[in-house]
């Protein structure tokens, strides 16, 4: 019997040393933001962090309620409701500026798109192109960004790209492993508003609706958007496109504009803004600066 409590004691010894292992080996440590964090932000996520435990009545919320409909899924109403709670309380204005107004499946995705300030996950945007850090040398890749404190992130649960939901990042951590897991806090899950976890490398995840404009994407004919009117500024500033053509639209006077830059600089002529041809506009526009004397001028009065 004593034998018997021994080898029952032994084996307990060795799974609890083998749990706190596990325990020490999965240790996370809270990620510091990249950017700083904007005070509407952090209200934001307080005013989040107050719904957590707000449960459906039989289908029924609140966010459903404010956006019109009271029965609907509602993990985009109550993101929408929150920064609407954050304009009514602190006067700022953020709903349909800094985050959309929506109810529809892909409708805050693409929102994001056409501001100019969404991260697909692998860093390839459907029928856009590839992504890649303004101040980088290679496009994205998988776990490459790692959002930020009121980033959106939108997931699909079928084999397609639609979005199928939609949380707000609380923070991120990382393991000792280098092991990110991004924090959030959403609604509709399945029924209640509450904390959950996701790995950055979860295939389930689209891509990300940011706060601060971070990548840069190819831009091509047909593309509209905050992106393209940025680019379109860039060919003004070096006489390059008519200030009449800065539309916001990828037309035919900005293709014949980059083709013009292409040639000017050894670059394929193809009137596609890619990576090469936007970080060259990037380098020229700065050379242009240094090289405008009025740009040195000295004012005594100051």
């Amino acid at each position: 019997m004593k034998k018997i409590l021994s080898l029952l004691l032994a084996v307990l010894l060795l799974a609890g040393t083998a749990a706190a292992e596990d325990k020490k080996e999965t240790k996370e440590k809270i990620l510091e933001p990249q950017w700083e964090v904007q005070n509407q932000i952090s209200w934001l996520l307080d005013v989040a962090r107050e719904e957590l435990g707000y449960t459906e009545d039989h289908g029924y919320t609140k966010y459903g309620e404010w956006a019109g409909d009271p029965y609907a899924q509602w993990c985009a109403e109550f993101l929408c409701w929150c920064v609407d709670q954050v304009d009514q309380r602190y006067g700022t204005h953020m709903l349909k500026e800094q985050y959309p107004l929506y109810s529809g499946q892909n409708t805050g995705r693409n929102w994001f798109i056409h501001q100019g300030r969404y991260v697909s996950r692998n860093g390839y945007l459907q029928n856009w192109g590839y992504q890649w850090f303004p101040d980088g040398d290679s496009y994205l890749s998988v776990g490459d960004y790692i959002p930020q404190p009121g980033d959106w992130v939108f997931f699909t649960f079928t084999s397609d790209s639609d979005t199928d939901h939609v949380a707000m990042v609380e923070y991120c951590s990382e393991d000792e492993k280098g092991r990110v897991t991004i924090h959030v806090i959403e609604g509709n899950a399945p029924s209640s508003v509450q904390r959950t976890e996701y790995a950055l490398t979860d295939a389930r995840i689209l891509g990300y609706g940011t706060v601060n404009d971070v990548v840069d994407v190819t831009l091509m004919s047909g593309y509209s958007g905050v992106k393209v009117t940025k680019l379109q500024n860039k060919l003004f500033q070096l006489g390059l496109l008519e200030e009449s053509d800065v539309t916001g639209n990828y037309g035919s006077a900005t293709k014949n504009a980059v083709r013009l830059f292409q040639q000017a600089h050894g670059l394929k002529i193809n009137g596609i803004a890619n990576m090469a041809t936007q970080q060259a506009l990037d380098a020229a526009l700065e050379d242009q600066f240094y090289n405008t004397p009025s740009n040195w001028i000295v004012n005594d009065d100051d």
